[in-house]
């Protein structure tokens, strides 16, 4: 079998898999308790959090643990709207390229009484850091753009808006990580970034754990009342066998990353010669500089979930755009919708995605097989 839907989900490493395991086995106590064991539930809690603060580049203060990126997510938007409102004003600026988790959370604030400005996105999917100035107000609160975009992998101009934002120190900037881990040398990408979310999940740790990274001098509201876990931020009883192999997983990840980036740009390199011999019916929607992990197109004339469903019965796994949405009435990417790609060949794009697992052997495989179905739909049109 092929995988090519690495991101909407990893395939745990064996190394985290195993930490994971023996962390259920051996810390089973509540990291709350005040006995012995939770006394060492504790002490794993608190090494896994520096830990990945050390990677991350970040103070442990800064780390929070949460059930995932969705999470993650809206907590870092929610928060900041219900902590600045009061004081600070009701404006956020976003770019319209996000993660439903993003979008779907602006939505649910413009209905309580908040004002949203959406960025637009240029042809590659891409928001500049122009649009952002012009729509700054003396009642903006919060910022909020992703890294990398899940569904044609386009980065963004994090840095740029950093530097904008260096002039604006009232204002939360926010970014969704998730896909970004391995794309840049350094996770926070910018000193200016207050808040940014990760996924386990998306670099080969464990499903429903997610990292808020959240700068010390910045104030959020909580979301979960209960008994004040993560320093008084997230009540519930901590996923220790998961953070720990959360820990386990980044710290792979960004060891790994030049050389699993490089595989990746290989390997986009060889699909993206061989999509251009077939430019008159095939379209690539990914930009040339995006993350090297993404890569979305068209067949003419095939749907994106009939080409999902003819290469599977190849042994072929992709997916159409994002996967959290794919399963929703309508799916067509809101990707490339606000790229104003035609709906006709926006509803037949496809999403290949690769991980460090996959090689070019897997990559002739693919052309072989997909040039096989080309001719399948060529006849059957």
């Amino acid at each position: 079998m092929i995988y090519f839907d690495n991101s909407a989900t990893t395939k745990i490493a064996p190394e985290a898999l195993n930490t994971m395991t023996q962390v259920m086995q051996t810390y089973y106590a509540n990291p709350s308790s005040l006995h012995k064991l939770g006394n060492e539930s504790a002490k794993l809690l608190n090494s896994a959090r520096k830990q990945v603060a050390d990677l991350l580049g970040a103070d442990s203060s800064e780390i929070f643990f949460t059930s995932g990126g969705t999470e993650s997510n809206n907590w870092a938007i929610k928060g900041t709207a219900m902590e600045k409102e009061k004081y600070h004003g009701k404006h956020i600026i976003v770019s319209s390229v996000e993660h439903p988790s993003v979008k779907n959370t602006m939505a649910y604030l413009e209905k309580n009484g908040f004002e949203v400005t959406y960025l637009p996105a240029d042809k590659e999917g891409k928001v500049h850091v122009e649009d952002v100035a012009a729509a700054i107000k003396d009642e903006t609160i919060l910022v909020s753009v992703m890294a990398v975009n899940n569904e044609i992998g386009a980065i963004q101009p994090i840095a740029e808006i950093g530097d904008l934002l260096e002039k604006y120190p009232t204002i939360h900037f926010h970014v969704d990580g998730v896909q970004s881990v391995g794309t840049f040398k350094k996770p926070l990408i910018h000193d200016r970034v207050d808040l940014m979310s990760f996924s386990a999940h998306k670099f080969n740790g464990p499903r429903g754990i997610g990292i808020l990274y959240k700068k010390q001098n910045r104030n959020i509201e909580h979301l979960l009342e209960g008994g004040g876990q993560e320093m008084g931020q997230r009540s519930t009883t901590e996923n220790l066998p998961g953070i720990v192999a959360t820990a386990k997983a980044l710290r792979i990840a960004l060891t790994e990353a030049p050389e699993v980036k490089a595989n990746e740009e290989a390997i986009q390199k060889k699909l993206r010669a061989f999509f251009a011999e077939h430019e008159d019916v095939i379209r690539v929607y990914s930009p040339e500089d995006a993350a090297p992990h993404v890569l979305t197109v068209a067949l003419k004339g095939v749907r994106g979930e009939v080409m999902v469903h003819a290469l599977e019965e190849e042994d072929v796994i992709v997916s159409t755009t994002s996967a959290c949405s794919s399963r929703a009435v309508n799916n067509t990417s809101s990707t490339l919708g606000a790229m104003k790609v035609d709906p006709v060949w926006a509803k037949q794009a496809i999403r290949l995605s690769f991980g460090k697992d996959n090689t070019l052997a897997e990559v002739d495989q693919f052309i072989e097989i997909y040039s096989k179905l080309m001719k399948k739909f060529e006849r059957i049109q």
